[in-house]
């Protein structure tokens, strides 16, 4: 196939401060065999060299714009705005694709005008190599709702842009990126593109590499603003679920994303971790076990999964359970993310 023979495909890179990294990340996206890429990078205002590292790749067909920062959701609709592909795709700036991704991504909805192609995903720290691409249920084709209920089920879904290849028309129709949102905005955004389209089709061949255990990550904040962030996109999230079916079925899984909620920030946060049980009531409740390290689950069992957590906290606080020796070790610091 020639590149004049093929829909474009457009690569929208948020940016901000990824200086060590982004210059893998678009010689992954440089090295992709679909031949027509249209690949625009918006820089948030970033304060290290992001934008000297990216202008090396403007000779090569990538274009660069700039934005005072105002986050990783207006600097996607940016890029999106500023893009022509019949197909988007948004990839974090330190983040990495395998060379087949797009072409295994658009063969999966070729003539599926309204679905979306999903890829396989798995993490890494310091290599790609570390990445082993374990089968993940829902690892399957179905419709949109079949797909969110099924990803929800244990309420901790990966829905990382860069997963996904989209059809323009979608997010033409159903709205781009919510600019209220800086943690966990993706939640938001893929559900109401996924739960408004014609299905989901999984590209089995493409392979997202998920740079993990970043200092300052968005993922990994904590303040006030990033948790009502986190509040505010799962309440928005699960609406679209159950905008598109009212059922026992999406009511379990919307109740069940809600109480992850509270129980992954429990001690703190009193007002919005009440709201989150009003509405899992609402809904009928859930049916969660709360999760945590080995450790917490042996004093769950003797007291309760609520002092179980302050505990886990304290330990974290002082660097003394494992998984805070880990990240210590990797010279990451406490992060709460999706580790």
């Amino acid at each position: 196939m020639t590149g004049a023979s093929v829909p474009k495909v457009s690569i929208l890179m948020p940016c901000y401060n990824a200086e060590p990294y982004i210059a893998e990340a678009l010689e992954s996206v440089l090295a992709q065999t679909w031949p027509n890429l249209e690949i625009i990078i918006v820089d948030d205002g970033s304060t290290d060299r992001s934008v000297a590292v990216a202008q090396r790749y403007a000779p090569r067909g990538v274009s660069i714009l700039g934005q005072r920062n105002a986050g990783a959701a207006a600097a996607r609709n940016r890029a999106l705005a500023a893009s022509t592909g019949d197909f988007v795709l948004f990839l974090d700036a330190d983040d990495l694709v395998g060379r087949e991704h797009i072409a295994s991504l658009y063969a999966a909805i070729v003539g599926a005008p309204r679905c979306v192609a999903m890829s396989q995903w798995d993490r890494f720290y310091t290599s790609p190599s570390e990445a082993a691409f374990p089968s993940r249920r829902s690892y399957r084709d179905g419709s949109g709702v079949d797909w969110l209920v099924q990803e929800w089920a244990d309420a901790r879904p990966m829905m990382q842009p860069g997963m996904f290849l989209i059809p323009r028309g979608l997010p033409s129709q159903l709205g781009g990126w919510n600019e209220r949102l800086t943690l966990i905005d993706d939640f938001e955004f893929f559900a109401r593109m996924i739960a408004g389209c014609d299905g989901v089709r999984f590209a089995s061949p493409a392979r997202l590499y998920y740079r993990s255990g970043l200092q300052g990550s968005l993922s990994g904040r904590k303040s006030r603003k990033a948790v009502e962030s986190a509040f505010l996109s799962i309440m928005l999230g699960t609406q679209h679920l159950l905008a598109a079916e009212d059922s026992p079925r999406t009511r379990r899984a919307c109740a069940n994303v809600l109480q992850n909620f509270e129980y992954t920030y429990y001690p703190d946060h009193d007002d919005l971790r009440a709201r989150i049980c009003v509405r899992i009531t609402e809904l009928g409740g859930a049916d969660l076990a709360p999760d945590g390290p080995p450790g917490f689950h042996r004093l769950k069992r003797i007291i309760g999964w609520r002092a179980a957590r302050q505990a886990q906290h304290f330990a974290e606080r002082l660097g003394l359970n494992g998984a805070s020796r880990k990240r210590f070790a990797r010279g990451l610091g406490p992060l709460i993310s999706r580790e």
